[in-house]
């Protein structure tokens, strides 16, 4: 089995949560997991969600189950296989500050330290394989020396800290005393890209895949960029916009939060093409009634032979968690392929598939259909895994 944590229980980790037990009982089939149909080392079965963190006080004290129904029970059927998992207190370090929410984390009635003492025991007892971060956007920046990082947490200097960074830190800790296990990082917070963090993976065996995953429109932005790269067709400029209803969205109307996206969806370009192009990528706007079902809007245009310019115009409306949710089913399993095989610090060949910003530090964004080959060789390189 694969033990896995979930950090942020809000709708990509419901969907999660309820997509994997569904799967399990042959209630739906696994479309949206790319590797769904491949014979890996571990199948969707072998999933086992043993906690739940998240700082929102609407959230803590009830199970996986009460908190999806409130949350996708409308429209879809929540196993009470998740009756089973109550959602406990996590590290909150302001995350949702701004946010319509009442949040507390465990520091804020004790202190830093004693919050990551007690998280580190209880996965002492819980035994995970994974952790998956799915928390709210937060702005943050790179450590990049050790020192610093841990300087930061022993002072508890929390306005440099971000509640990922610290679980991320957790993980090592726990890889280093324990067993070395993956922690997988679904948003933009640098922690792939923070040789800091890739440092620390060194000393424990850590895995971390990151940063932010690529689930709607940036993946097809990426391949149509590739598209135009294959055909020589010189990009003039490239336009998308990105309008959501749910939590994430809200949280980036923020500004930092905002730019920590942007960052994570723009630099695919120039990697992809190898040339400056005037772009504006970023989420743009929060409308509550799109709820998670976001707006895109995607205008590109390029100069073709003898000099004509041609335009691509796409608009597409996508459910933004479900999308989130089937990678988080590939990125378990490969987590736990990478942490058998001692592979320790990121892998470039999962992130390039998977994530908006591919570590580690450096490393280029390159187009989906590409990356998904260089992760099927990496996965054949891998002992054990047939594909």
């Amino acid at each position: 089995m694969i033990k896995v944590v979930i950090l942020g229980q809000g709708m990509g980790a419901s969907h999660f949560s309820v997509g994997v037990e569904r799967i399990k009982v042959g209630e739906v089939e696994a479309y949206g997991v790319p590797l769904a149909n491949y014979n890996l080392k571990y199948p969707i079965s072998e999933l086992e969600i043993v906690a739940s963190y998240d700082v929102d006080e609407n959230k803590i004290g009830k199970t996986i189950y009460r908190v999806a129904k409130e949350l996708i029970g409308d429209y879809i059927p929540i196993p009470k296989t998740l009756e089973k998992i109550e959602v406990r207190r996590g590290i909150h370090l302001n995350s949702l500050s701004g946010m319509p929410v009442k949040a507390c984390g465990l520091e804020e009635s004790s202190s830093l330290s004693k919050a990551i003492d007690e998280i580190l025991e209880e996965w002492k007892e819980l035994k995970p394989d994974v952790i998956l971060n799915t928390i709210t956007t937060e702005y943050a920046r790179p450590f990049r020396d050790v020192s610093e990082l841990e300087e930061a947490i022993a002072e508890e200097k929390t306005s440099l800290l971000t509640a990922t960074q610290v679980y991320a830190y957790i993980a090592y800790l726990y890889s280093r005393e324990v067993k070395p296990i993956a922690f997988i990082n679904a948003i933009p917070v640098p922690v792939a890209n923070d040789p800091a963090f890739l440092n620390l993976c060194e000393k424990s065996g850590l895995v971390i895949f990151g940063d932010d995953c690529a689930t709607g429109a940036t993946p097809f932005t990426a391949d149509l960029i590739e598209h135009m790269r294959e055909r020589n067709r010189r990009v003039k400029h490239v336009l998308q916009l990105n309008i959501g209803g749910n939590t994430d969205f809200l949280a980036l109307t923020d500004e930092n939060r905002n730019k920590a996206k942007e960052t994570t969806k723009s630099s695919v370009v120039e990697d992809i093409l190898g040339y400056h192009v005037p772009t504006y990528i970023k989420p743009t706007g929060y409308l509550p009634p799109l709820g998670d079902k976001k707006f895109v809007s995607l205008h590109l245009e390029y100069v073709s032979f003898n000099g004509v310019v041609d335009e691509i115009v796409v608009n597409m409306r996508v459910n933004d968690s479900p999308a989130l949710a089937g990678l988080l089913v590939d990125l378990a399993r490969l987590g736990k392929i990478a942490v058998d095989s001692k592979v320790c610090g990121t892998v470039y060949e999962v992130n390039a598939f998977y994530m908006k910003k591919p570590g580690p530090p450096g490393s280029k964004a390159i187009s989906k259909i590409v990356a998904f080959q260089r992760l099927l060789e990496w996965l054949k390189s891998i002992e054990g895994v047939k594909l």
